[in-house]
């Protein structure tokens, strides 16, 4: 076994936090204030080649691996970007997965170049109110016409549709069978023509730098050339990505708890009351220490479940585990990183309360912990299913 990142990931954590340097708190801080997307720094990412990480290079990506992604975004979440900071790569990086996988060679000479470039910017649309976590009873259909498809149906929580030119669609292009609930659905990556979609930004709690919304879709035209991978089988072809981004996930939380422990660290050495700096305290300093060795533990993980998906071998418990494990860590880190502030810790210009704001949506998205656990219990323990 060996622990130690590479040569190449090593250059490419202390790229990033060298790049952390131009984008400071204070930077991160307004682009919250402003609910401002944050293109300066995309622009920067993508001057590196950091948004096509994981294109092969044969489209003009670097053809790394899951593991240098993981990498890439933990130390995203390192620099104090937060959550903003990490989705607005990580939106660049993951919706094109499936068509890394399963797009025809006319949908990837089309997409992969410009997504490499940080020249596509693609919203996430899987998601739909009445249908929630039970992805096999959404309702957005394609039905095709005249050579075409027409897309129609609500989608909820989908991100960059404010700013995105395609959108990854998950469809429904036959009935639900109850026997076989998740197939009859088609993956397409559309474009997102405003005059078939209407987009209603959400306010939210944190990571307003990147938008949320919600898209109603009125006769959306695609073609054939725009569906991904085989008409029917979208969700497994989406399922190819889903562990990834769990991976990574995971490790963007720990990125966040990271930066919060350092602020939280450097106060509590500083920070004197009672003639003696708070650190000296056990009930400061042990939740702090506590939150740090479940970022290692949750961080070993992340990395060996994205090392067996690099190694092409089953990651599916490891992945959950990653991201389970890993929103739990990088949220208890910011919990603990706030408390130590004590009052201060609520004021917005120490920055750990839009840490803790933004990384708390880790437990909830991609998937919720519960389903997590619910996944873990079947696959891991062998325990019937229990929805």
């Amino acid at each position: 076994m060996d622990f130690a990142l590479t040569d190449l990931q090593r250059s490419l954590r202390e790229e990033v936090l060298a790049l952390g340097k131009r984008f400071p708190l204070d930077w991160w801080a307004e682009r919250d204030r402003a609910g401002e997307y944050p293109w300066e720094f995309v622009r920067a990412c993508a001057e590196r080649g950091w948004l096509g990480l994981v294109v092969p290079e044969s489209y003009g990506g670097a053809g790394l691996g899951i593991s240098e992604a993981a990498v890439l975004l933990h130390a995203v979440g390192e620099t104090g970007a937060g959550l903003s900071g990490a989705s607005a790569v990580h939106f660049y990086v993951f919706p094109i997965t499936p068509v890394i996988r399963h797009g025809s060679e006319a949908l990837k000479q089309d997409v992969l170049p410009r997504a490499a470039q940080g020249e596509l910017l693609t919203a996430f649309g899987v998601t739909e109110p009445t249908a929630g976590t039970d992805t096999s009873r959404i309702e957005t259909r394609a039905e095709r016409q005249g050579g075409r498809w027409l897309i129609n149906g609500q989608k909820v929580w989908t991100t960059n549709a404010q700013n995105a030119a395609k959108i990854l669609l998950l469809t429904r292009t036959s009935p639900r069978d109850d026997a076989a609930p998740f197939e009859g659905m088609t993956l397409f990556l559309a474009d997102l023509d405003r005059d078939a979609c209407e987009v209603r930004r959400i306010e939210k709690l944190g990571r307003a730098a990147v938008d949320s919304n919600e898209v109603f879709i009125h006769d959306l035209v695609a073609t054939d050339e725009q569906v991904v991978g085989e008409v029917g089988r979208g969700f497994q072809h989406l399922l190819d990505g889903l562990n990834p981004e769990r991976i990574v996930i995971g490790m963007e939380a720990c990125g966040i708890g990271r930066a919060a422990l350092r602020l939280a660290s450097a106060y509590a050495r500083e920070r004197v009351v009672f003639d003696r700096p708070i650190g000296a305290n056990q009930a400061v300093a042990h939740p702090l220490a506590r939150a740090w060795a479940d970022l290692e533990a949750a961080e070993l993980v992340g990395m060996k479940a994205a090392w067996l998906y690099d190694q092409g071998r089953p990651c599916g418990l490891e992945a959950n585990t990653a991201k389970l494990l890993g929103a739990d860590a990088g949220f208890a880190a910011c919990d603990a990183a706030l408390q130590a502030h004590g009052g201060f810790g609520y004021a917005r210009e120490y920055h750990v309360e839009r840490l803790w704001r933004e990384v708390r949506l880790a437990r909830i998205a991609p998937i919720s912990q519960e389903m997590v656990l619910n996944f873990l219990a079947q696959r891991a323990l062998n325990l019937p299913r229990s929805y």
